[in-house]
């Protein structure tokens, strides 16, 4: 039997919330780009060890740490004068039962792959310095994957999610992800990847601060620069209406000085992200596991990016309970609102977590006692089921940020 409780979430519902702020790290952040070199270098690890034992060892590449290069950007030019700097850090195996891995050859390409494709006006090979630190661990470790059953939890630790995303959470999301697809920049090649999109919620009134690094080549002068800015401002306030009937106002680089006639009173990049520029990266330092960072909400501050896909609660657990919150707010009627936390025991099972908390706000005439079961199945299916956020992840098919 696992230990589920379902209660009553004493909370206010988020929407009656008088204020509420929530930010989005895009994917060319120097925090995110970190996040997704640590995931990209843990995939790749995962493969490698797939494809020649057949399973996964232990590995821990969460530590990636940015260190930003220096730039010059001028409108219709600029170079970068100083290389942005990766360092890998963590836990491998290079060696298991006398059988050798090329560790660092294949987390180094990994990071380097995941720049090429993510920072669009990176040159790589010229722009960045990809060092690999990874320690390389003793075949001992892993001896916990070849267990029956459910691995054994590798760590005392819990992750949360809840459901469903508010008016503000959307909007704030769909932004970034709007602003940083594959169509929106071949239409607008001149708006970088590094985004920051701050949602700030006093009532019913919603502001958008937007920070949004601009790729200097593709912009000839000032007017060029501030006509594309504000033009997002109009994009960003159009698409507003389909996930928030509040009212938004919406701002798009506000440290911007426009009495400046160069390049110094804006914010221009030869590449599309501030690490280039002075601006350091670390895992975890950015986005949740959801994709956003929502201090009016319960959060987890373990990095989710780059743990091991098998036992690490860290990582399992806080990408579990947002499938779970999902789930319930979608299957059970009545839910208005959930909060999932699930608790870890360093050495049992990840699939017998000491608690799996579930905590409602139920709609008007709805009863806990009416709904309880249907959750706590819930609840049960995914933790009976665990193995699928590891297939998942080792897979590529789940955001860890």
């Amino acid at each position: 039997m696992r230990n589920i409780i379902v209660d009553k979430l004493n909370q206010t519902y988020i929407e009656d919330l008088d204020l509420e702020i929530v930010e989005r790290k895009g994917i060319g952040h120097p925090d995110s780009i970190s996040d997704g070199i640590g995931e990209t270098v843990s995939e790749a690890l995962c493969n490698m060890y797939m494809n020649e034992l057949g399973g996964v060892l232990h590995h821990n590449t969460d530590e990636v740490q940015i260190t930003a290069g220096e730039s010059d950007p001028k409108f219709s030019g600029g170079k970068v004068l100083k290389p942005i700097e990766v360092l890998l850090t963590g836990r491998g195996v290079s060696e298991y039962e006398g059988q050798k891995f090329p560790l660092d050859v294949v987390a180094i390409e990994a990071a380097k792959n995941f720049l090429d494709e993510t920072i669009i006006n990176l040159d790589v090979e010229r722009n960045t310095v990809v060092e690999c630190k990874i320690g390389h661990g003793s075949g001992d470790l892993v001896d916990v994957f070849k267990r029956q059953g459910a691995p054994s939890s590798n760590d005392t630790s819990f992750g949360v999610g809840y459901a469903p995303l508010s008016q503000t959470e959307k909007l704030v999301f769909e932004t970034e992800t709007l602003l940083n697809s594959k169509d929106f920049k071949k239409k607008y090649p001149a708006v970088g990847e590094d985004i920051k999109v701050m949602g700030l919620r006093e009532e019913d009134q919603i502001t958008l601060t937007v920070a949004c690094a601009m790729v200097s080549k593709y912009l000839n002068d000032r007017d060029e620069y501030i006509s594309l800015r504000e033009e997002l401002k109009d994009i960003i306030a159009d698409i507003a209406p389909k996930y928030t009937d509040r009212d938004v106002k919406v701002y798009v680089n506000t440290a911007d000085n426009d009495d400046s006639k160069d390049a110094s009173g804006y914010y221009l990049t030869v590449t599309g992200t501030s690490a280039e520029m002075g601006d350091d990266g670390s895992v975890g330092r950015g986005n949740r596991a959801n994709g956003l960072i929502t201090p009016c909400r319960p959060m987890s501050m373990e990095a989710t990016s780059g743990k091991n896909p098998i036992n690490h609660v860290g990582k399992i657990y806080n990408i579990l309970c947002n499938k779970m919150s999902e789930e319930i707010v979608e299957r059970v009627e009545g839910v208005k609102q959930v909060n999932v936390m699930v608790l870890s025991q360093i050495g049992k099972p990840i699939d017998q977590p000491k608690a799996a908390s579930t905590q409602l706000i139920l709609e008007n005439g709805y009863k806990l006692e009416d709904i309880n079961f249907k959750v706590e199945r819930i609840v049960d299916r995914w933790l009976e089921d665990i193995a699928i956020i590891t297939e998942n992840v080792v897979n590529g098919n789940s955001k860890t940020y």
